[in-house]
């Protein structure tokens, strides 16, 4: 029987990148989970991928918890009006709380933040200290050269096995969606 996820993390970029089907898609998240009622707990900014699906899960109805820096807030990333976020003194301990707060993690499209995210979970998982899933929205293939980097390592002897790793992937929001529900 599927465990009912009550709280997901999305990881995702403050830009917007080059694909407009990136920003369709990160509505389309923030949506779903809101429409299934689940949490959505996000970095906190209204910019990018990050404002678009926090405001998509909040049009849509849903609860949404953003946590963020002060540094982060100054540089770039302002704020979600509309959104009580957590400031924190740091990304550490910004990342730590977001996990704390979720069930699983949505990763979509994004730069190094995204990837830096991602990969700490996945440490986390390797090592035994969590077995949180991971569920990645590949739109129109942006995480294929992350996918042939990791079978890189696996036939340069870096990673024995996928078996540590909870990761999904999907190619569409149907996809991503029937994963999240049935989990």
């Amino acid at each position: 029987m599927a465990k009912k996820l009550k709280s997901v993390a999305v990881y995702c970029g403050h830009q917007f990148g080059n694909d407009s089907q990136f920003a369709v898609d990160a509505a389309a998240v923030g949506e779903m989970l809101a429409k299934n009622g689940i949490r959505m707990v996000f970095g906190g900014g209204d910019v990018g991928l990050m404002g678009t699906v926090a405001t998509a899960a909040l049009r849509a109805g849903g609860k949404v918890v953003g946590v963020s820096t002060d540094d982060v807030v100054a540089r770039q990333e302002p704020a979600h009006a509309e959104i009580d976020v957590q400031i924190v003194d740091g990304v550490n301990e910004r990342k730590q709380i977001m996990f704390e707060l979720s069930d699983a993690f949505i990763i979509l499209p994004g730069g190094i933040g995204t990837l830096n995210e991602l990969t700490d979970i996945m440490t986390m998982q390797q090592i035994g200290e969590t077995t949180k899933p991971l569920f990645f929205l590949n739109t129109n293939d942006f995480w294929g050269p992350f996918s042939e980097l990791i079978k890189h390592m696996m036939d340069s002897g870096f990673i024995e096995s996928l078996s540590d790793y909870r990761m999904h992937n999907a190619n569409s929001i149907t996809e991503l969606t029937e994963q999240i529900l049935n989990y």
